[in-house]
């Protein structure tokens, strides 16, 4: 008995085949094409609204610790001199925002809390304090990271800060600005003196009062680190 099968048509097959790859590319094309806008848009919606809840917790924890009406205008007797220095102040609480950071370079509406750590879950919902470095306004180096890319995108713009812009860091009851002193300078990763109390590499060379920005570099890898140096120039009440 003579078998009726018959081998497919090389055309049949082809048109298969192609039809299949076809299809394989057009799946993985959405497919990244959705994680770029994850990553582009939704990660910075999320981080964006992560943002705002804290300086709104931060300002409504500001308030609730201000004085309560007027001031007395009767004069206040001096206050007794210390005989020993003041106590060190507590460290701030980890994950916890305590500062909020305006540049005017990078525009009127940038403002970005910042959040006591470095962690990467921290970075989604702010800039984040090195733990160790100085308090804002204190003696030594105040450090503070944020993401370059994705997550708000709070440092794209460091490359373009220069010699003599500002950065104002404010928490409760006082407002500090720090001029920059030198144009970003990229890093290694490996290179943390740049955050010392006197920043390896930096313009100073003796204890003042600093501040470092740190972020990626480049704009969408990690490869090297991107650091900017600025010097306190104004403490005022808010």
């Amino acid at each position: 008995m003579r078998s009726r099968w018959s081998p497919p048509r090389p055309d049949l097959v082809l048109r298969l085949a192609v039809r299949t790859f076809s299809e394989v590319c057009l799946t993985v094309g959405t497919l990244i094409v959705l994680f770029v806008v994850y990553v582009l848009l939704w990660t910075g919606v999320k981080a964006d609204r992560a943002m705002d809840e804290e300086r709104a917790r931060l300002r409504e924890h500001w308030a609730a610790a201000a004085p309560a009406g007027a001031p007395d205008p009767r004069p206040s007797a001096p206050a007794p001199q210390r005989a020993t220095p003041a106590p060190e102040p507590p460290p701030y609480p980890a994950g916890r925002a305590f500062a909020e950071m305006y540049v005017p370079r990078f525009g009127a509406d940038w403002s970005k809390p910042v959040l006591e750590g470095t962690g990467t879950d921290l970075l989604k919902k702010g800039l984040g304090h090195y733990p160790g470095s100085a308090r804002p306004g204190g003696e030594g180096n105040f450090a503070v990271a944020g993401h370059r890319r994705t997550y708000g995108d709070p440092f794209k713009d460091v490359p373009e800060l220069r010699p003599g812009d500002a950065v104002i860091v404010r928490v409760a009851g006082t407002s500090y600005t720090y001029t920059v002193r030198a144009a970003p300078l990229r890093t290694l990763p490996t290179e943390t003196g740049v955050v010392d109390p006197v920043p390896k590499r930096s313009p100073f060379t003796t204890p003042g009062r600093y501040l470092t920005l740190t972020t990626c570099e480049p704009e969408w890898g990690h490869s090297h680190r991107l650091i900017v140096w600025a010097e306190l120039t104004d403490t005022r009440p808010v």
